[in-house]
């Protein structure tokens, strides 16, 4: 019952990688749009929730039972949004309720098993999980700001750069404020891979390898 974890650089095919990993495992992909999802739910009452959930028995449902969304009172308050790091406004405490929810989640996915995680300071969260494996992907500027392009449909190579180099310090600035460590260095991972140089199919291969 594997569980993975991928950190990121933005542009180097992390949500790619993670939903062949996926796929190819039969696990579930557990990533931060059902994350912010699973935080926005849990501001629902339980038959709102049902009602919304298109996929009964899908990670998302057994997530929010695991969390207790019986309860009709919201666990936090409904103007909280995810974070977006960097971040010192007022709203810092109901941000903080969202990153518990967050880690509640993971851990509670992890216990599951079989999940791939990726983003949200994973491998953090999960740094003693037995058997965990903890990956990183990264790759050079040029390969990225191409994949950022082809994404979202961008015609300006500028617009690509700035978009990487807002995201990466978003992302490096929210694992620095929550858990003080700087993403980027690789000794907080069991395996960091070069995408652009592997090619996804081969990244997927060498993560399965390591299982």
């Amino acid at each position: 019952m594997p569980v993975i974890t991928i950190g990121r650089q933005f542009g180097a095919g992390g949500r790619t990688v993670g939903e062949m990993l996926a796929r190819e495992l039969h696990s579930d992909l557990l990533e931060s749009r059902i994350i912010d999802e699973v935080a926005h739910r849990l501001q629902l009452p339980k038959e709102e929730v049902e009602a919304e959930d298109e996929q009964p028995g899908s990670l998302l449902s057994r997530l929010l039972v695991a969390l207790g969304t019986a309860s009709s009172e919201p666990l936090i308050p409904p103007e909280a949004t995810a974070w977006s790091p960097p971040n010192t406004d007022p709203a810092f405490d109901t941000r903080k309720a969202v990153l518990q929810i967050t880690q509640h989640v993971i851990q509670e996915a992890a216990r599951a098993g079989n999940v791939v995680i990726v983003g949200r300071g994973g491998a953090y969260i999960l740094s003693d999980f037995p058997g965990a494996l903890h990956v990183f992907l990264r790759t050079d500027t040029a390969t990225r700001v191409k994949t950022v392009m082809d994404r979202f449909k961008l015609t300006s190579e500028d617009e690509a750069r700035r978009r990487i180099k807002q995201t990466d310090e978003n992302w490096t600035a929210y694992i620095n404020q929550v858990y003080g460590h700087d993403r980027n260095l690789a000794g907080h991972y069991d395996m960091v891979l070069d995408t652009g140089r592997l090619g996804y199919e081969k990244t997927v291969k060498v993560i399965r390898a390591a299982l």
